[in-house]
């Protein structure tokens, strides 16, 4: 475990995008890819964004990292996606790969995987464009903020979406229910809340540079959400398939949530 948590600080100095991608998205060595949480985590996204009940005119994604595997399948039914990180570099990096510019990080092989999802309706190539034109906006993001966006106000949200953010950025249960209460009050009533993550990790390498990370578990997850005023429509969970790298990565299984808001409750925090 990390002696120090992880504070936003320490990931605008020290968090870099390019090793971190390597590392966990490469085209099948990745550590995600391995381990069975790319797959999982994309299957999930299909089915829910493809089913219909989840759509709308804007998605807001809540600390997208460098990463755009979680936009892949909600492209197709929001009209909308603004992309919001709290570091600069992860920013940038995600603007490269908006601008094709020639130094971004390659998602083409999980692009094609999503399209086989999809029945190839759409060569992964148009999907890739369909996906630049979607993303509007990439914004600064901080989720101790009672307002993440600090003084921005957007529209409400359809959707949030947030992937292997929050137990990333919360030292602890009490910041993480805050947090959620907080990226909440960008979503509108009846909107619907996605979250992908991991449990039972308490760090992750990125080089040679560790992080802390939140533990959570299934029975956590439900009382948080169920707190913050949501019904929990679907939790899935799958172990990991591949330990092989656990030195460099604590977490025990992959998680999938969608809730959806049912009333704001107030509270203090």
């Amino acid at each position: 475990m990390t002696s120090n948590f992880s504070d936003k600080e320490t990931y605008q100095r020290d968090f870099l995008p390019k090793p971190y991608l390597e590392m966990y998205y490469a085209a099948e060595v990745g550590l995600l890819m391995k381990d069975g949480y790319m797959p999982f985590m994309l299957k999930n996204l299909f089915n829910t964004f493809t089913s219909g009940g989840v759509k709308g005119n804007l998605l807001i994604d809540i600390g997208s990292g460098p990463t755009i595997y979680q936009f892949l399948s909600a492209c197709e039914c929001f009209k909308e996606i603004i992309a919001t990180d709290y570091t600069d570099r992860n920013r940038q990096e995600l603007e490269l790969w908006l601008k094709k510019e020639p130094e971004a990080f390659d998602w083409s092989s999980t692009v094609k995987f999503v399209c086989e999802l999809e029945g190839d309706r759409e060569t992964w190539a148009e999907k890739e464009e369909k996906l630049r034109k979607t993303v509007t906006q990439v914004l600064k993001c901080d989720i101790t903020k009672k307002n993440p966006l600090d003084s921005l106000v957007l529209p409400k949200a359809d959707c949030l979406l947030t992937c292997l953010c929050l137990e990333s950025a919360c030292k602890d249960h009490d910041t993480f229910c805050c947090a959620l209460r907080n990226i909440s009050s960008l979503l509108k009533a009846g909107g619907h809340l996605v979250i992908g993550g991991v449990l039972g990790a308490d760090m992750y390498m990125v080089g040679e540079k560790p992080f802390s990370c939140l533990v959570l578990d299934k029975e956590f997850l439900k009382k948080a959400l169920t707190d913050a005023g949501y019904e929990v429509k679907q939790l899935e969970v799958v172990s990991r398939r591949d330990l092989s790298a656990f030195h460099l990565a604590h977490h025990t299984d992959a998680f999938f949530i969608l809730a959806q808001k049912m009333c704001v409750k107030s509270s203090l925090g």
